[in-house]
């Protein structure tokens, strides 16, 4: 049987434990043992029950959590999860900003760094992003803004700072994902976007003389042990 505003009014708390008044095509209310009163939705998505939180009684009305438990139909039907969906509009807030994720990220990953590794995040992020899309909800953030940020740093030469800024982005992204800021890492749709690094050689000895004397100098070599026999060591194995 249906729900009505009467029966919703006047449910009683059960000191014992709390019990649910049924509505119809999985809403129910919950009554707790302190007298609270909450709308749910119970449904399965990919599989697996879920529970979704919809309001208080009566801020939220009868006629309000069926219309809630209405769009959820339709998020389920479209494939979406009504539970991350809440999630994520949730995380339109400062504290889930790519700067707070990242910051958040920094911090959660600073035991197995060394100091100088995350020194060099830190400053990627601070100099090359944040000012740019920092303050973005990481929900938000588009494919379009990080190569745009990414540009900046291209267009100042450094191709390999925005390889290494692009990882690092990526990164701070799938720690939203695993946290339940963001769905995807749209990093993964700048593949080939950046200009890579041109790579060079070192120069190499290619005269028999030269080469010759550098052999010579090498024996001759006045520093440590330890330098002078892995200078030693060099053309024996072909570095």
């Amino acid at each position: 049987m249906a729900l009505t505003n009467v029966a919703c009014k006047n449910a009683k708390p059960n000191p014992d434990k709390p019990y649910k008044l049924t509505d119809d095509r999985g809403l129910y209310l919950l009554i707790q043992k302190n007298g609270s009163k909450y709308f749910r939705y119970d449904f399965r998505f990919q599989g697996k029950r879920k529970t979704l939180a919809l309001g208080i009684y009566p801020d939220l009305s009868l006629t309000e959590a069926r219309e809630k438990r209405d769009t959820a139909k339709k998020q389920i039907n479209d494939g979406i999860d009504p539970c991350l969906s809440k999630k994520l509009n949730k995380a339109g807030s400062k504290e889930n900003t790519f700067q707070a994720v990242a910051e958040e990220f920094l911090s959660a990953n600073a035991y197995k760094w060394s100091e100088s590794h995350q020194r060099h995040i830190r400053q990627c992020y601070e100099r090359d992003v944040f000012p740019w899309i920092g303050a973005r909800p990481l929900k938000d953030l588009t494919a379009i803004e990080v190569l745009s940020t990414l540009k900046r740093i291209v267009d100042r030469g450094a191709l390999e700072v925005a390889a290494r800024t692009k990882q690092f982005i990526g990164q701070a992204i799938r720690y939203g994902i695993v946290t339940g800021r963001a769905e995807r890492d749209v990093t993964q749709d700048l593949r080939g976007a950046l200009p890579s690094p041109v790579k060079g050689h070192y120069n190499a000895i290619t005269d028999t003389k030269a080469l010759a004397q550098l052999l010579r100098d090498i024996d001759e070599h006045k520093g440590s042990l330890v330098i002078r026999t892995a200078l030693q060591l060099q053309p024996m194995v072909f570095a």
